[in-house]
C-alpha cells in the first residue's frame, strides 16, 4: 500500500470518528469569505478550498510578519519567512514554483513587474495593517487570471466593523537583535464617511544573513528599517452605492551579503512601493456591480562599492464585474479586467553602464461563472470560463468546474477540475538572461476532499493533483530562462480544529507533496526526472495549542515541523553548477501570551525558536535563532 493511500485512509478515519462525537451543528471552519467567488458567502456553500485567518488570529500573532503567519498555513511555504528580516519572501503553494500564487490586496492583484516572477514583495506589508487573510488554494485563473495557477492569497486591510466616529489604536514592541515595532492607526465612521489612516515602523539590527561556515569570518550583522503608511476613505453615496479610495506607500532598506557563505560589509537594497486607486460597489435587490482601479509603482536600488543596480516596475489594473441572482437557485457572475505592466533597469559598474530599455505587455480578459444552489444549499455547483487576450501570446481559455454536496449537517464532499495560465514575465523575456522564445505555462488541477464538523471538532482532508506544461525555469548551465517539459505534483492537505474543553483550542495542519519534474539536469545537459522540489519539503506540519485562562489572559504554544528538502548547490571555482544540497529536517517551538486590561490595553509577548535550533531554509544563509519580543497595544 502506497504512502499516499495510507495518509488518506488515516485522515479519513480521523474525520469519521468525529461523527460519533456530534451533538449539534456548530461548524468551526465555516466563516464568511469573499475570495472564492468575489462575493460574500460561507465556506460551506463552495467546493473551493479556502482558509480564513480572521482578526482574532491575527491579533494573537503580534510579533510576527505577514510572511511568518502565512508560513504556518496548510499548503503554503514562504521561503525566507524564517530568515533575517528583509530577506526575499518566496511564496510557494502546493509545491508550485514562485510566481504561481497571485497576491491580492483587498481583492485587487498586487505584483511587481520588475521581479523575476512578477510576484509581490511581502516585506512591503505590515501585519498590523491587516484585518483578515483568505487563502484560496487550487487554480484560480478563471476568476483572477494569470499567475493564479496554484492559488490566490487575499490580504484584506478594510475594517468593516467601524461604528464610532473616532478611534485610535497603537502598538509598541521591542525584542532582541535590536528589534522595534511601532504602529498607530486612526479610524472612524462619521455619518456616510468611513476613514482610516495607519503608520507602521519596523527596524532591527539583525544577524548575519550569510552563514559563516568557518566561524572565523567575522561576518557583520545585516539590519532592516521599514516604514509603511496607508489611508483609505469610503463614502456611502446612497444606501445602494458606496465609493472608496486608498493609497499606500511602503519602503524598506535592508543590508545584504555577497552570496552563500560570503559576507559583504557595505551592500544594501532600498525597496519602495506606491499603490493607489479607487473603487465602487453598487448593491440593490439581487444585483451587485463592483469596479476597481489600481496604479502601482515599484523601485529597487541595489548599492555596493563596485556597482549600483536600479529596477523600476509600473502597473495598472482595472476591473468591472457584476453578480445577478437570477432565481433562488442560480446566480451569474460576469466581468472583465485589464492588466498593464512595464519595467526598466539600469546597471552601473566598473565596466560601464548597461540599461534595460523600457518594455511592456498587457492582457485583457472576460470571464463568467454560474453558481447553482439546491436542496437548501446542500448541493453547490460552480461552472466558469475565462477568455484571456495577451498582447504577446494572443488568446487562451481557462475553466473551472467545482461541485460540492453536503451529505448531512456534519459531512460535506467537494471537488474541482480547473485550468490555469501564466505568461512569461518581462524579466524572463527581455533581461540579459531572458529568452524571447519562452512559451506560456498551462496547468490542469484536480482536487477532491471531505469536510466534517461536530460540536467540538472540525476538519478537512483534500487530495490534489496539478500538472503544468511548459514550466518556466532557469537553466543553470546556459544561464538563461527556458521551458521544461512538465511538472506534476500531487499531495494531501489535512486541517483540523478542536475545542475539547472550555478555554482550550487546538489547530493543526499537515501537507504532503509528491512531485515529479521532467527537465534538463541542473548539473549537465542530460534530461532528468526529479522527484523532489527545491526548497519545498515533502512533509510539513503545524500545530497550535491555545488556552484562554480567563477573560483577560491567553497563552499558546506552537510547533512547526519541516521535513528534509533540497536546495541548489551553487557553483564551483570554474562556475560549473554543483549537485543539489540536502537540507536537514527541523522542528521549531514557539509561544505567545497576552493579558488585556479591560478593552483598552493589551500586553503581549512572543517567542520564536525557543530551543535555538540551528537550521537552514536556504543553503548558505542563516535562519532565525531564538527570538523574543514583547509590547503593548492601546485601543481607544
Amino acid at each position: 500500500m502506497s504512502k499516499r493511500v495510507i495518509l488518506v485512509a488515516a485522515s479519513l478515519f480521523t474525520l469519521t470518528t468525529m461523527y460519533g462525537q456530534k451533538k449539534d451543528t456548530t461548524k468551526i471552519l465555516d466563516e464568511v469569505m469573499i475570495t472564492a467567488n468575489k462575493m460574500p458567502q460561507k465556506q460551506s456553500t463552495t467546493g473551493k478550498v479556502v482558509t480564513v485567518i480572521n482578526k482574532e488570529q491575527i491579533e494573537k500573532s503580534s510579533g510576527k510578519t505577514v510572511a511568518q503567519l502565512l508560513n504556518e498555513q496548510a499548503g503554503v511555504t514562504i521561503n525566507g519567512a524564517l530568515n533575517n528580516l528583509g530577506a526575499n519572501q518566496t511564496v510557494y503553494m502546493r509545491g508550485a514554483s514562485s510566481g504561481r500564487v497571485l497576491i491580492l490586496v483587498d481583492g485587487v492583484p498586487a505584483y511587481d513587474p520588475s521581479f523575476i516572477g512578477s510576484e509581490f514583495d511581502l516585506n512591503l506589508l505590515s501585519l498590523n495593517s491587516v484585518e483578515s487573510i483568505e487563502i484560496c488554494r487550487g487554480a484560480q485563473s478563471t476568476l483572477y487570471g494569470s499567475d493564479a495557477i496554484a492559488g490566490v492569497i487575499n490580504i484584506i486591510t478594510v475594517n468593516k466593523d467601524v461604528k464610532k466616529p473616532f478611534n485610535v489604536k497603537a502598538t509598541l514592541a521591542a525584542g532582541n537583535y535590536g528589534t522595534f515595532r511601532g504602529n498607530i492607526q486612526v479610524y472612524g465612521k462619521a455619518d456616510k464617511l468611513t476613514y482610516s489612516a495607519r503608520y507602521g515602523r519596523l527596524s532591527s539590527t539583525g544577524f548575519s544573513s550569510a552563514h559563516d561556515s568557518t566561524g572565523k569570518g567575522d561576518f557583520d550583522n545585516d539590519g532592516l528599517t521599514s516604514d509603511i503608511v496607508n489611508a483609505s476613505l469610503q463614502y456611502q453615496v446612497i444606501s445602494a452605492l458606496s465609493l472608496r479610495s486608498f493609497i499606500q506607500y511602503s519602503q524598506y532598506k535592508t543590508d545584504l551579503d555577497a552570496s552563500t557563505f560570503t559576507d559583504a560589509k557595505d551592500f544594501n537594497v532600498n525597496n519602495k512601493n506606491l499603490m493607489t486607486g479607487f473603487g465602487m460597489h453598487f448593491q440593490k435587490n439581487n444585483v451587485s456591480l463592483t469596479g476597481n482601479y489600481q496604479y502601482s509603482e515599484n523601485k529597487r536600488n541595489y548599492v555596493n562599492p563596485t556597482y549600483t543596480d536600479d529596477y523600476f516596475g509600473f502597473s495598472q489594473f482595472a476591473e468591472l464585474y457584476s453578480s445577478i441572482e437570477i432565481c433562488k437557485h442560480l446566480t451569474i457572475l460576469q466581468g472583465g479586467d485589464h492588466r498593464y505592466s512595464s519595467m526598466h533597469s539600469v546597471y552601473v559598474g566598473s565596466f560601464g553602464t548597461y540599461p534595460f530599455a523600457d518594455t511592456a505587455h498587457s492582457q485583457s480578459s472576460l470571464y463568467s461563472s454560474l453558481l447553482f444552489h439546491a436542496l437548501k444549499e446542500r448541493i453547490n455547483i460552480e461552472l466558469g470560463g475565462r477568455l484571456n487576450v495577451h498582447s504577446r501570446y494572443g488568446s487562451n481559455y481557462t475553466y473551472t468546474f467545482n461541485p460540492s454536496f453536503a451529505i448531512d449537517n456534519h459531512f460535506r464532499l467537494f471537488g474541482s477540475i480547473s485550468t490555469g495560465f501564466k505568461a512569461p514575465t518581462l524579466y524572463q523575456l527581455f533581461s540579459s538572461s531572458g529568452n524571447t522564445n519562452l512559451k506560456p505555462e498551462s496547468s490542469k488541477t484536480y482536487e477532491g476532499g471531505i469536510q466534517a464538523s461536530c460540536k467540538h471538532v472540525s476538519g478537512r482532508v483534500v487530495y490534489f493533483n496539478r500538472d503544468i506544461k511548459n514550466v518556466i525555469d532557469f537553466d543553470n548551465i546556459n544561464y538563461q530562462y527556458f521551458n521544461i517539459n512538465r511538472q506534476r505534483v500531487d499531495g494531501i492537505e489535512v486541517e483540523a480544529k478542536t475545542a475539547p474543553y472550555k478555554g482550550i483550542s487546538i489547530t493543526a495542519n499537515y501537507t504532503y507533496l509528491n512531485p515529479k519534474e521532467n527537465s534538463q539536469s541542473r548539473t549537465s545537459y542530460n534530461d532528468s526526472a526529479y522527484r523532489y522540489l527545491l526548497r519545498r519539503a515533502a512533509n510539513n506540519f503545524n500545530v497550535n495549542v491555545g488556552y484562554q485562562c480567563c477573560k483577560a489572559f491567553y497563552i499558546s504554544v506552537s510547533g512547526k515541523y519541516v521535513g528534509r528538502r533540497y536546495d541548489f548547490g551553487g557553483y564551483d571555482a570554474f562556475y560549473n553548477p554543483k549537485a543539489d544540497v540536502k537540507l536537514d529536517h527541523y522542528f521549531l517551538l514557539g509561544a505567545y501570551a497576552e493579558y488585556k486590561f479591560k478593552k483598552y490595553v493589551k500586553l503581549f509577548a512572543d517567542a520564536q525558536n525557543i530551543t535555538d535550533k540551528k537550521f537552514f531554509d536556504v543553503n548558505g544563509y542563516n535562519s532565525i535563532p531564538f527570538l523574543i519580543n514583547g509590547g503593548v497595544t492601546f485601543n481607544w
